[in-house]
């Protein structure tokens, strides 16, 4: 079952925001970044930065590395994957949610 998280116009084009959201049971942050350019357009990622020890993800900024779209930490600027949650210098990674577009609806996929 799909969870509504917000609509596309809740949304910054290029950019990330945070929500709050009940997975498997407990509350999580979640930051949400929406690139419309792309094939994808938006990605889901946990927004606890794992070495920086706080939940600032959804404030990073966005880029490539390569064919890699990343994300990187506004804390210590470490560079996290938008498909698979790996830090590209570091041992670390934050957790990845499947998100999709539903008409409007930014949805959390089940």
């Amino acid at each position: 079952m799909a969870t509504t998280i917000c609509t596309v116009s809740d949304l910054a084009k290029n950019s990330g925001i945070c929500a709050l959201l009940t997975i498997n049971g407990q509350e999580q942050q979640v930051a949400i970044y929406y690139l419309p350019d792309s094939e994808q357009k938006i990605f889901a990622l946990g927004n606890w930065d794992p070495l920086g020890q706080a939940n600032v993800m959804s404030r990073g900024i966005l880029g490539n590395i390569g064919d890699e779209l990343v994300v990187a930490s506004p804390l210590y600027k470490q560079h996290f994957s938008l498909i698979s949650g790996k830090c590209l210098e570091e041992d670390a990674s934050v957790p990845v949610f499947k998100v999709v577009i539903d008409g409007q609806n930014v949805m959390l996929a089940a």
